[in-house]
């Protein structure tokens, strides 16, 4: 079993947030597809990546085949979501929260970067938005509403690549406001 602050540095890095968010939709990707998606990352920094992934029992080797020589591996997410639970981080200080959420967004504010340092980009026609929304809801109402969007998340999750269609990246952040006096 591996211990949740190596699970969680694993995890919380940016590259390997990114390798991650690679893996949402197909059930196996090798080396070279993840250099397709991930272009701006070296092939060597993907490598070292995915040793400290599959070290950590974030990621597993599904299969290996020769190529041509040389041993190519197709990776996956292990059969138990490789993503850190609840319960995972229950133990989890204060800081040690500020650090997984400030590592995070810092993937996230990469993705946005990398979008924006592409020419010809228009963010109404990518769909690319940003916004907070606040809800009034009981404990009961904002589960049923959780439920619902994680449903309607993993729909479209479930897409496999087609023409026409794009990956984009959707992110989540729900946290308790003070109550308004």
């Amino acid at each position: 079993m591996f211990s949740i602050v190596r699970k969680a540095e694993a995890v919380l890095h940016p590259v390997r947030l990114r390798i991650l968010q690679a893996f949402i939709g197909p059930e196996t990707l090798t080396v070279r597809d993840l250099a397709d998606l991930l272009p701006d990352v070296p092939q060597a920094t993907l490598y070292r990546h995915l040793n400290t992934l599959t070290d950590a029992g974030v990621l597993r080797v599904a299969e290996e085949r020769r190529v041509r020589g040389a041993v190519e591996r197709a990776f996956a997410l292990p059969d138990v979501s490789g993503a850190l639970t609840g319960a995972d981080l229950e133990g989890a200080t204060p800081d040690d929260h500020l650090r997984y959420f400030a590592a995070f967004l810092a993937a996230l504010q990469g993705e946005f970067a990398r979008y924006l340092g592409r020419p010809g980009i228009d963010l109404a026609a990518d769909g690319v938005g940003y916004r907070t929304f606040v809800v009034n809801l009981t404990d009961e109402e904002f589960l049923a509403f959780m439920a619902s969007l994680n449903e309607l998340v993993a729909k479209a999750a479930a897409n496999p690549p087609a023409p026409g269609r794009r990956r984009r990246a959707f992110a989540r952040v729900v946290m308790p406001l003070p109550e308004k006096d």
